[in-house]
């Protein structure tokens, strides 16, 4: 699989695949069609409930492998199975080719395995001269066109029936039709002859159970049987971390695999394999039998507090299935060997940094992945913790060591941005700029930008702050630094919705931006040292609310700061108090203020919604905006709402392609609504939707929700 050198080629890469034709049309059909399924298949079961089952008893048998390693052996070497331990990838290689050698093994036949993968088994097995043939059917594709899965579940998914009828008829020597279900009578009928041919088979395997030294398979297909019971060898190569401690844990896990991976109930064979079976051509009748546990770095890795959770991977490939930056590029960009979201971590841990270093930029941090993952990992805040070693180890960038040092200043930070406002006068245009900077300019054409204002929230607060003498209780706003400099008008229709409510308003001068940009940038430090800033400035206001308009710095606030302060001196009881009190606008205004109907003039006009990633996903906000937008306009609903708009901070400046077509896609679905104003709880995704709608020239008038409810208010 090609590997980029840097980002420029990286992103040439990706410019690659958005050319695709055929594969945008086929992930689209793909990711509407599975969210469609997946929740189909969980109605009825607490998602939640069954994930952190899954998640107890994968950490569980992380912290010990080693144990459950020394059971499963005992255990599988009473039915007659031969048990080995690979360090490494080669060390795995050398063993089953020697296997494969001391039983004068001329034909291989394999079934879909992801840690053959890992390990490149097909390339070392051929190069030894055996004869290997894939039997899954994507697998077996790719393995023709000398290609990587470009998913886990569904390797061939990338490629149309008309590719895959070429590859057949080329195959075959025949001119084949393209009908799926022809061609895959044309793969049974060839494929028949390779498994009655087969000296050994290969399988992985989806668990290994250490109480009755068992493997279980989960399949689509029956190759995996065929290859397990025809021939007179079989050798199953599974990571470390596949091992559970009881079968009752690994039927637990199987109630969401196939319900994550394709949206099924459950997959068409599970097979449980316990020892060295009946074979007729085997000696003493018998078939021998080997497991192949694969380190590789495992073992080095549940150690790691933070990372170890990646092992409650169950290889389904939701996290892809998700992913609106997978959905347009395919596995073959957004990966190496694993591909999505896990497969940025992944990645960097099997196959090195070099590997890695462009992929885990590829994120665009919505949290889709996180909030689908049959584990509970959280994907999102490993790969930011990815770029943050990666940086450490190889020296921070300059732009983003020079980020990290003006938002540690605040009173430098903020001089710079008012200063903005004189600097941005040769191009200001109305409320967008006229052209940006040169060195800015670059392939950011695709939406306007905003002018910084004229007078930012923190120096118009005073005069608009209410004068409440017994107030229900308090708020201090949070307003970031795109709602205190760019976009004011936001955080005063705020002030006029809360302020009809008895409620006392503070705005602690002290704050600044939340840190999120630089986090995603990898600079952790400064990520800690803006955390402290913020906590520090809001501890002496007396308040029972911390209330904030942005999405993304309620999320970071609430749910990031802890982690971040967790370890630093004088900040964990500190941390609690402020986290505690983060509350988004429309659950305050919604849940804590309780507005009904009767507190707007309801209007005609129709108001479309884009649900802002950490709104929705992290901190589970759903029906209140909506509900909100329903007592004063018309809500319009659109397809795809809480699919991300592509913007993500420093994502849409490193990846401007995948930006742009993420925010194409999200207006044009916002267009078919016919309403002529969105509004959003994200001052960063109105930035992005009202900059592309501008360019559109489409008339649509992008707002805050707190515009819309402060402009109707009775």
């Amino acid at each position: 699989m090609h590997n980029a050198e840097n980002l420029k080629e990286y992103r040439e890469d990706m410019q690659e695949a958005l050319d695709n034709e055929f594969l945008r049309k086929a992930m689209d059909a793909f990711a509407v069609g599975y969210r469609e399924n997946r929740a189909k298949a969980f109605a009825g079961i607490d998602e939640r409930a069954l994930i952190g089952k899954i998640a107890d008893c994968k950490d569980y048998a992380v912290k010990n492998h080693a144990a459950l390693l020394k059971q499963f052996t005992e255990e599988a070497e009473k039915r007659g199975v031969h048990v080995h331990l690979a360090k490494d990838a080669e060390e795995a290689n050398s063993i089953i080719a020697k296997i494969a050698k001391d039983n004068n093994v001329k034909k291989i036949i394999k079934s879909k395995s992801m840690t053959s993968e890992e390990t490149l088994l097909n390339h070392y097995l051929e190069d030894e001269n055996f004869n290997v043939v894939e039997t899954d059917l994507g697998e077996w594709i790719i393995q023709m066109r000398h290609e990587g899965p470009s998913h886990m579940v569904m390797p061939a998914i990338h490629l149309s029936r008309y590719q895959v009828q070429d590859l057949f008829s080329k195959r075959t020597g025949q001119k084949l039709d393209s009908d799926p279900v022809k061609l895959t009578k044309v793969a049974r009928r060839e494929l028949r002859r390779d498994f009655a041919d087969a000296d050994m088979g290969v399988s992985g395997a989806n668990f290994c159970v250490a109480e009755n030294g068992h493997i279980g398979i989960a399949t689509n297909e029956g190759n995996a049987r065929l290859t397990t019971t025809a021939p007179r060898i079989h050798v199953a190569i599974a990571g470390i971390d596949k091992l559970v401690p009881k079968l009752t844990d690994a039927l637990t896990a199987l109630k969401a695999l196939p319900r994550n991976a394709t949206g099924q109930a459950l997959t068409s064979y599970v097979t449980w394999i316990g020892g060295a079976n009946e074979c007729a051509i085997g000696e003493d009748a018998k078939k021998e039998m080997h497991i192949v546990f694969l380190d590789n770095g495992r073992s080095k890795i549940a150690e790691d507090e933070m990372f170890s959770q990646i092992f409650r991977c169950v290889r389904c490939g939701a996290c892809a299935n998700v992913c609106p930056v997978y959905r347009l590029v395919g596995g073959h960009k957004m990966g190496h060997i694993y591909i999505g979201a896990i497969g940025l971590i992944l990645t960097y841990f099997f196959h090195g940094e070099e590997k890695a270093k462009n992929l885990v930029h590829n994120c665009i941090n919505c949290g889709a992945c996180k909030s689908v993952c049959a584990g509970g990992i959280d994907l999102p805040g490993l790969i930011k913790e990815l770029r943050a070693r990666i940086n450490q180890d190889n020296g921070m960038p300059i732009e983003t060591n020079l980020l990290g040092k003006v938002l540690k200043n605040r009173k430098l930070f903020h001089s710079l941005l008012r200063f903005g406002k004189w600097a941005q006068a040769p191009m200001k245009q109305g409320p967008f700029l006229r052209h940006l900077p040169l060195m800015f300019m670059k392939d950011q054409g695709f939406r306007s930008f905003p002018t910084i204002a004229d007078k930012p929230f923190r120096d118009r607060f005073k005069a608009i702050k209410p004068m409440v003498h017994n107030p229900d209780h308090r708020v201090a706003l949070f307003s970031g630094c795109v709602q205190d400099f760019v976009y004011p008008e936001q955080m005063e229709a705020a002030v006029k919705v809360i302020a009809r409510h008895n409620v006392a308003i503070d705005f602690p001068m002290d704050q600044s931006c939340c840190g999120l940009p630089v986090q995603m940038m990898g600079e952790k430090q400064a990520t800690i040292d803006v955390a402290k800033q913020n906590v520090d400035a809001f501890e002496g206001a007396n308040c029972d609310y911390i209330v904030t308009l942005c999405a993304s710095c309620a999320s970071h606030l609430k749910e990031g700061y802890g982690e971040l302060l967790a370890d630093e001196p004088g900040y964990k009881e500190k941390v609690k108090r402020f986290s505690a009190k983060i509350i988004d606008f429309s659950s305050y205004v919604h849940d804590v203020l309780g507005v009904t109907t009767d507190d707007f003039n309801k209007s005609d006009e129709k108001v479309a919604y884009h649900s802002s990633c950490h709104l929705c996903r992290e901190l589970k906000v759903v029906e209140q905006p909506r509900n909100l937008i329903e007592m004063a306009g018309d809500y319009a609903p659109s397809a795809e709402e809480d699919v991300c708009c592509g913007f993500g901070g420093t994502f849409t400046v490193k990846f401007p392609e995948l930006s742009s077509t993420l925010l194409d896609k999200k207006l044009t679905n916002i267009e078919a609504t016919n309403a002529k104003r969105l509004v959003a709880d994200c001052p960063g995704c109105i930035l992005h939707l009202r900059g592309g709608s501008n360019v559109r020239k489409n008339d649509m008038k992008v707002t805050h929700i707190a515009e819309l409810l402060a402009e109707n208010l009775k």
